[in-house]
């Protein structure tokens, strides 16, 4: 079954009786040089956000105890933890705001604010005073912080994943949109390769009083150059053809709204389906694992700091090999590997990463799952972009996966620390193997998306094609 056939909106076209020609092709150098600067761009901007959003996963078991004090730690961690899952809660908010500015103003405009929202939530948590200077006033800084971090990343994951997917080109797109996640990676490896060296400089001591707030600062600092450096990139072919159809007279007031995308529920409902698994995994063995290495193996906070940076490490190199891989052979031969091997290792690899007493074994078992999980993270970015017609494709992406995220991907840490703290801590491994069961239906049922024309030259190549799976002009507009 072909993409168009369920998801027309996945193949954007003309109005019927216009022949608006697509931009005018620039030399071949030229376009190698826009892609290279598109990859950078999008990467290097979506490396900062999430280096900012993990960093306080990373530093919470320093930090804890200065917004809320009391004498049991896991306590503290969940309401650290609370608060990320808050964070969480806004980033339907900001895919909401955020991918409607990307559908309407472009993609660019769309990345350069969400850097810059990022920037001032991460100096708000810099500067935030602790519960022994201004009581919980502290606390609510930092709330504020992560409710703006929220909407930041909110907008950013779809306005990363539609840039990278549509700078791509068509037989590569696996490949372009994998280094979101090798820049999520990167950002969460930034923060982590940070904390290593405080915690090799610096005593517990000082980095539980003032060390901590250090990477947030420097997240503040990174943001300025990513700010410079998105405000160079060009928009897509894909936005700049809608854009001029609506310019040339074709009614565009429904670009980028919610009534747009209520065409396209069935879609979006795939986005939140396909996106349960794979969020809930992917924070269970990246934000969490330190943690759980911790808490329940008993190890070292520098030893399983060490694991997390060396599985994750590995992991962001996978990635690309795995988008290409995609591009090959389809998407869901990936996706229903990623959820197959999610629904019945969980149990066991968490198991034994409990008892795990050795760097070495931790390690192990923390690639067996991040290998799993690549083929979700690798191509999942592609898969939602792929889905949606250009006029709504941002927000398609957005919205939908930032409400799956709220609910289960934000809470995943939350709901991992509520089992251990009840005594049930393997019902969460049972709680993930469900969730990856349910994405796995989803992956069976769908279609593969990776032939879908994303633009309106694409559309017409295969209409030059003969194409069979073409769909009419107006539907796949």
């Amino acid at each position: 079954m072909s993409p168009s056939a369920v998801a027309p909106g996945s193949r954007p076209g003309s109005q019927p009786g216009r022949t608006p020609g697509p931009p005018a092709a620039p030399p071949a150098g030229d376009e190698r040089n826009k892609r290279r600067l598109a990859l950078i761009g999008g990467s290097l901007g979506n490396l900062v956000e999430w280096y900012d959003w993990f960093v306080y996963a990373s530093f919470a078991i320093y930090f804890a105890d200065s917004f809320f004090p009391g004498d049991n730690p896991t306590t503290q961690l969940m309401n650290t933890a609370g608060i990320f899952a808050v964070g969480f809660l806004m980033r339907p908010v900001g895919g909401w705001i955020l991918g409607r500015a990307a559908d309407r103003h472009g993609r660019k405009s769309a990345l350069t604010l969400t850097v810059t929202m990022m920037s001032v939530a991460a100096l708000l948590i810099a500067v935030a005073p602790t519960y022994g200077q201004a009581g919980y006033f502290g606390a609510l800084v930092l709330l504020l912080a992560r409710l703006l971090q929220g909407m930041s990343i909110g907008g950013e994951y779809a306005a990363s994943a539609t840039y990278l997917t549509e700078a791509s080109a068509r037989n590569r797109r696996g490949l372009g949109s994998s280094f979101q996640y090798v820049s999520m990676t990167c950002g969460q490896l930034l923060g982590l390769g940070i904390l290593i060296t405080m915690q090799h400089t610096l005593t517990t001591n000082q980095l539980e009083s003032w060390g901590w707030r250090i990477p947030f600062v420097l997240g503040a600092l990174f943001a300025v150059v990513v700010f410079w450096l998105r405000r160079r990139l060009q928009e897509t072919d894909a936005f700049r053809e809608e854009a001029a159809a609506g310019e040339d007279g074709h009614d565009d007031s429904t670009r980028g709204t919610l009534r747009a995308l209520w065409q396209y529920r069935r879609q979006a409902g795939l986005v939140m389906a396909l996106t349960l698994g794979g969020t809930v995994a992917y924070y269970t063995y990246t934000t969490y694992l330190t943690k759980y290495l911790v808490g329940s193996a008993g190890m070292e906070k520098t030893t399983a700091t060490l694991v997390s940076f060396t599985a994750l490490t590995v992991f962001a190199v996978l990635q690309p090999f795995a988008g290409m891989l995609s591009d090959r052979i389809g998407r869901r031969p990936l996706l229903i590997t990623f959820a197959v091997g999610c629904t019945v290792g969980t149990y066991p690899i968490m198991t034994a990463l409990g008892s795990a007493s050795s760097y070495w074994s931790a390690l192990g078992l923390s690639l067996l799952a991040l290998v799993i999980i690549t083929g979700y993270t690798s191509i999942n970015a592609a898969v939602k972009a792929e889905l949606f017609p250009t006029r709504v494709r941002a927000l398609g992406v957005a919205l939908p996966y930032a409400v799956a995220n709220a609910l289960f991907g934000g809470t995943a840490e939350y709901v991992a620390l509520w089992f251990k703290n009840s005594g049930h801590e393997t019902m969460f491994f049972w709680y993930v193997s469900g969730c990856a069961l349910i994405s796995l239906v989803t992956y069976v049922l769908m279609p593969d998306t990776r032939d879908a024309a994303l633009s309106r030259a694409e559309a017409d190549a295969d209409a030059d094609r003969g194409d069979s799976a073409a769909a009419p002009a107006e539907a796949v507009r």
